[in-house]
């Protein structure tokens, strides 16, 4: 039988578990799920006064706590997306919010998502730290391909998983009409024979003295995931 027409062949092959809502520890910053009524008022304040945030979400932004409170207990207990909150470790304030969605165990196909973060963690390590643990997680667990989805007029997104060592796959063109609006989806992904040269640059670039007395990074984390990316996404090199 010819596998190069038919496919490499997966013996033995287990579906992973779904996500069961547990706390993801880091140095820097922790997961743990979404519960409205602990984090729902914090996670507002800190997107307060940046509608820009809402841009390419289906949803926001959010004229009051109690608007962003109603969205989060409609979403606390969603099975699928899984909604993790983003926690600080020195000031223990929430300062964003992922998901996992599109979860397809019988695949080994999983998601991150509806990653909003505040500007105070923005441009930060305890963001990078939580998109590793995510990630991590995912591939310990059994998956075999890490998803990134994302409007393709979002550079910023864009950027983002090139960053963390996503390969880009393509645009699906008239994808989704979101606000009223088309959106066509750039789509990227990490499969499971990548992640451990891309765990390795995690951990070189979270590692303490990768950063300066002040914070700087010493080593760049595109530059440790750039061998590893199996396709680079062209509408960043323009």
């Amino acid at each position: 039988m010819n596998d190069r027409k038919l496919g490499r062949p997966v013996p033995d092959w287990t579906p992973p578990p779904r996500p069961d809502r547990e706390r993801l520890e880091g140095r820097l910053v922790r997961l743990e799920p979404l519960v409205a009524d602990a984090h729902a008022l914090a996670l507002h304040d800190a997107f307060e006064g940046h509608d820009d945030l809402w841009d390419y979400m289906p949803y926001g932004p959010f004229t009051s706590g109690t608007a962003y409170h109603r969205w989060a207990r409609q979403r606390e207990a969603g099975d699928d997306p899984q909604f993790l909150v983003l926690v600080d470790q020195a000031s223990g304030l929430p300062g964003g919010i992922a998901s996992y969605l599109r979860i397809t165990p019988e695949a080994g196909s999983i998601e991150v998502g509806h990653i909003c973060i505040a500007p105070r963690m923005q441009r930060g390590a305890a963001a990078t730290e939580a998109m590793f643990l995510m990630m991590d997680w995912a591939f310990h667990a059994g998956y075999r391909r890490y998803e990134w989805k994302c409007n393709a007029l979002n550079l910023a997104s864009r950027r983002a998983a090139q960053r963390l060592g996503f390969s880009f796959e393509g645009v699906f063109r008239n994808h989704l009409i979101v606000k009223g609006r088309n959106r066509d989806t750039a789509w990227f992904s990490v499969i499971d024979s990548e992640w451990p040269a891309l765990q390795e640059a995690f951990r070189v670039w979270l590692d303490p003295t990768n950063f300066d007395a002040m914070g700087r990074q010493r080593e760049r984390l595109s530059d440790l995931t750039r061998l590893v990316r199996a396709a680079s996404d062209p509408a960043l090199e323009r």
